[in-house]
């Protein structure tokens, strides 16, 4: 199965009140992240589900948004340091289906 995490995408924006990556599909937040701010917690078999909203080269964040580096050397969008990413089976713009899972999984919001 090709990875979806070789996308790369430009700064996150708002779309009805919530982070959406700039094809509008949601994104999100992991509770885990909290353990180590700046570093994502969701590496191994968490991939194959939640796909790391990763930066272009040389982008630049602004106001909350942040960079981190995960441990394969790839940039990844944060929002006020959470790390950010998508749900795999999210596959239309406004589809919020891995909010709550595991409730530690949850929908970003500005």
């Amino acid at each position: 199965m090709a990875s979806a995490s070789l996308v790369l995408f430009a700064q996150p924006k708002v779309m009805n009140g919530v982070l959406t990556d700039s094809s509008g599909l949601t994104l999100y937040v992991f509770d885990n992240d909290a353990t180590v701010p700046g570093k994502s917690a969701c590496t191994g078999v968490c991939l194959n589900m939640w796909t790391p909203l990763l930066a272009e080269s040389g982008v630049k964040a602004a106001g909350d948004y942040s960079l981190i580096t995960r441990d394969d050397g790839k940039r990844q969008w944060a929002y006020k340091g959470k790390p950010l990413y998508r749900w795999y089976n999210d596959k239309k713009p406004g589809d919020q289906d891995g909010d709550g899972l595991r409730r530690v999984w949850h929908v970003a919001k500005p």
